[in-house]
């Protein structure tokens, strides 16, 4: 067999490579049972394969005698992003329970709840059950190591989500399968197809009253621009939902509620044995095998190639509350999913940037600081940097160098993460996340090596805020540990702090108004400030610089109350509304206004 032959086998699909969209099948459903179409086990007349041996490694993936090498080839890195309340959170823990990682899952509850999801471990996150913050939590399953990195949902955070994106090879994407693709996944989506991710979709509640699974796959289509592969299918939906037929194993799973449930509890029947499904599922397997004929038919050929390149995506359908479906996108995350891959960088050569790409098998140390979390231990009020290792292997004791200052890096300590839980690193591979315990010196986006290289990775950036405060402390006594307190939190990027340069009460900016909530609740928990957030007539700032000082100069001295230097010293102005940008940039046409922000400043991007 050869191994394009192999990886169609892997999905279990024989299907000619032209079709129709898929919308156009929505509408042809109704035709299809009256003309009654063959029954699943066949799709144009051929007999689907049996369920191939899982590949042994990622096409595209060489394989190699190198120890460092096979060693990066077992990663695989991944984020989980959603619309609010599609149930990711939920899904995040019940990959780590199927992964033996926990032992008890504690699904997303109201605030009185008695479990709290392991991901959400901030004390606001407990009160009202949604993720607030991003987190990290590293697995083994099948002999692979798995960094699974969940993000918060909600628009507000969104910043946060895309810094996580940067560090990450593959994104399971979780839809609502009553609301379909909503808001916040689109922009999330977006980014991902900027950067070429891979993404798998799991289709969610299944167990509900939702909309039927032609129409969702349309709308996937449609709204995220590639085509789906159905890897399952499912059999009725809400309290009619009877399981989900699996392509690649040529099975069903029936399903049962219940969130006690693991999968090997789970029944199932060939899907050759279509009488008795049809004895125990009737008029609701006929539908599902003809709308399943209909989307595969309508589906292109699986293709891992056009899925790495993020141009198809997997889609799976179950309810993660109980437990159902969840294995299969594990297996699909390790069978599926690549390894980690070579990343750009820009190096100095004869004082000029050059760039290059760095291979994960590189055995030199190379890794970007894509977060910076405080206070995750109540105990201790630590800092600790979160790395994606873009190269290379780390042993405890290494001498570290940051890029930025050229300065040594000595942590007292190096872990792996469990959300807010630790472990000490024995030796940690490209693609792994680790985290530095630091006491400052350590910014978003440094680029972190072992000294025997000079590079810097970019692509991290901060957008310029659209909603203002001004801090007011109600006791001015405690005017060090605000200080303290909104420098680090607009070091982790939960904020943007600016100083204003004539002086006066600290900004903040943001591009959601429930991050001024989270930095209040987080003054006064971790900090104990108590402050009081005022609004303030600036509605935008711009990021300036200039080809020459006494440009700048000439700006600065025009517009000195509109200017302010934010937690990396970078100059910014103030803008009250759209028409101030216009007015300074035809005052000052030599100064450059800029949306973007890459770390300290070293890149930014044109507001034009």
């Amino acid at each position: 067999m050869t191994r394009a032959e192999g990886i169609s086998s892997f999905a279990g699909l024989v299907i000619t490579t032209s079709r129709p969209p898929i919308s156009s099948v929505v509408s042809s459903f109704a035709w299809a049972m009256r003309m009654k179409l063959p029954r699943h086990g066949t799709i144009r007349g051929q007999t689907r394969p049996a369920f191939q041996a899982r590949p042994p490694s990622i096409p595209g993936v060489p394989l190699s005698a190198s120890p460092l090498a096979a060693e990066v080839r077992r990663r695989r890195t991944f984020a989980i992003i959603s619309h609010p309340d599609a149930g990711k959170t939920t899904l995040t823990e019940k990959l780590l329970l199927f992964s033996g990682a926990i032992q008890i899952a504690g699904a997303v509850k109201g605030r009185k709840a008695s479990r709290h999801a392991t991901s959400d471990w901030m004390e606001i996150e407990k009160q009202r059950g949604i993720s607030v913050a991003s987190s990290v939590m590293q697995m083994l399953y099948r002999d692979h190591v798995v960094n699974l990195l969940d993000t918060p949902g909600h628009k507000d955070f969104s910043e946060d989500t895309y810094r996580v994106l940067t560090a990450v090879d593959a994104a399971l994407m979780v839809i609502d399968a009553a609301n379909g693709v909503e808001a916040q996944t689109r922009r999330l989506i977006e980014v991902c197809r900027q950067r070429d991710t891979p993404i798998i979709t799991f289709v969610n509640k299944m167990d509900r009253e939702v909309r039927e699974p032609l129409d969702i796959l349309d709308e996937v289509e449609r709204e995220l621009g590639m085509p789906c592969v159905p890897m399952t299918w499912p059999v009725g939906k809400g309290k009619a939902f009877g399981g989900i037929m699996n392509l690649r194993r040529q099975a069903m799973t029936v399903f049962e509620s219940g969130s006690e449930r693991r999968p090997q509890d789970f029944d199932t029947v060939p899907l050759s044995d279509t009488d008795e499904l049809r004895r125990r599922f009737g008029a609701e397997y006929d539908a599902a095998a003809e709308s399943m004929e209909l989307a595969s038919g309508a589906s292109p050929e699986w293709d891992h190639a056009a899925f790495l390149a993020a141009r198809q995506t997997p889609v799976f359908f179950g309810s993660a509350v109980n437990n159902f479906g969840v294995m299969e996108v594990l297996d699909a995350l390790v069978d599926l999913a690549p390894a980690p891959q070579a990343r750009k960088s820009t190096a100095v050569v004869n004082r000029q940037p050059v760039e290059r790409m760095v291979e994960p098998d590189d055995t030199a140390f190379s890794g970007v600081v894509f977060k910076v979390q405080a206070n995750m231990d109540p105990s201790h009020r630590d800092r600790i940097a979160f790395v994606r290792m873009a190269s290379g292997k780390f042993t405890p004791g290494m001498k570290l160098k940051v890029q930025r200052t050229a300065k040594e890096l000595r942590p007292t300590s190096v872990v792996t993460f469990m959300s807010q839980r630790r472990e000490a690193v024995d030796e940690a591979y490209a693609g792994d996340i680790i985290g530095f315990t630091t006491h400052g010196g350590v910014q978003l986006g440094d680029t972190i090596t072992d000294g025997s290289v000079n590079l810097q990775y970019t692509g991290l950036p901060f957008f310029a805020p659209e909603l203002f405060m001004v801090v007011v402390l109600k006791n001015p006594l405690r005017t060090k540990q605000l200080q303290q307190g909104l420098a680090q939190l607009g070091e982790e990027g939960a904020i943007q702090v600016f100083r204003p340069q004539i002086g006066g009460p600290m900004l903040l900016g943001a591009v959601g108004q429930l991050q001024f909530e989270v930095v209040q609740h987080r003054l006064k928990t971790e900090y104990d400030c108590d402050v009081r957030l005022e609004g303030c007539p600036y509605t935008g700032a711009r990021w300036i610089t200039a080809d020459t000082p006494a440009e700048l100069k000439a700006f600065t001295d025009a517009y000195p109350q509109r200017l302010a230097l934010d937690a990396a010293d970078a100059l910014a102005f103030l803008c009250t509304s759209p028409y101030d940008v216009r007015l300074a940039q035809e005052r000052f046409p030599k100064i450059h206004f800029h949306l973007l922000r890459e770390h300290a400043g070293l890149a930014l991007q044109s507001a034009n």
